[in-house]
């Protein structure tokens, strides 16, 4: 194994290691807090469909010769960037994502009351449902095209794995968004875990520098043009972790202290008045 082979095996291992550990952070805090106020459940049950997604495209990139092969007739003869890691994280990735949504939606098992934000909004619950029919109607579409059909022209079942980790991109590109307006609206990011945040955005230089080398080590660019979902997922998750460390570091770094402060003010003036009585 040359060094350039091995920084990106390393580069893979690191990566997931960080995201993979970035799921405990949130699940962890609501049980400390016995609560899972401050957050919505927006972010978690998208999540899980999202991981599903990205778990299925990964598994039949790596072990199906059907779409491998659809894939290398469009790429040059090249195999995809794909790695075992990238399943193994995956698949991590929607059983934790999954237990965490049921603190949201089946709280008395945890021993939690129920919270504000526990009930998904319109925005996730359309992206769900529009996910599942984009991809029924590739299914369709690729079932009506001739058998004897050239994938490299046609509709092909490499079409299907697209699509389906296109519904993971789109759910990269919308899942923050409601916990970043339910933070800006109350001015606070507390119940929100600052550390899943900080190992996603380690995680996600890591994988955009594996895929680069990657792509490098083949000689060809198509390891990212043809990977377009690993590629971008890096990037999106980077930026809305940058917005997020603003919240939690900059604009609402206070937030927490001043309601301790208040807190603890008012405590004390209880038991002044306890010691009076």
């Amino acid at each position: 194994m040359g060094f350039l082979e091995f920084i990106s095996a390393l580069f893979g291992w690191i990566y997931t290691l960080s995201w993979s550990l970035s799921f405990y952070s949130q699940p962890l805090l609501n049980i400390r807090r016995k609560s899972t106020s401050g957050t919505t459940v927006d972010f978690p049950f998208i999540n899980t469909l999202g991981f599903l997604a990205y778990l299925i495209y990964n598994t039949v990139f790596y072990s199906s010769p059907v779409i491998r092969h659809q894939y290398a007739l469009r790429n040059n003869g090249h195999t995809p960037t794909v790695a075992v890691n990238d399943i193994v994280f995956a698949a991590h990735a929607f059983v934790v994502c999954a237990i965490l949504t049921t603190q949201y939606f089946l709280p008395a098992i945890w021993g939690f009351d129920r919270a504000p934000g526990a009930r998904p909004s319109r925005l996730i619950l359309g992206v769900a449902s529009g996910s599942f029919v984009a991809v029924a109607v590739i299914i369709l579409v690729v079932l009506s095209t001739p058998s004897d059909a050239d994938p490299r022209t046609s509709w092909a079942w490499l079409d299907v794995i697209y699509t389906i980790s296109y519904v993971k991109l789109l759910i990269t590109l919308v899942k923050y968004a409601p916990q970043l307006v339910y933070n800006f609206k109350n001015h606070s990011t507390k119940g929100w875990s600052i550390w899943q945040i900080l190992l996603d955005f380690l995680g996600g230089m890591l994988s955009i520098a594996q895929l680069v080398i990657d792509s490098w080590l083949q000689g060809d660019w198509s390891g990212v043009t043809g990977n377009p979902v690993k590629f971008a997922l890096g990037n999106v998750s980077m930026l809305y972790d940058l917005v997020f460390m603003t919240q939690h570091y900059i604009l609402y770094r206070d937030d927490g202290s001043a309601k301790n402060s208040e807190e603890d003010s008012l405590l004390e003036r209880g038991d002044g008045r306890r010691r009076l009585d």
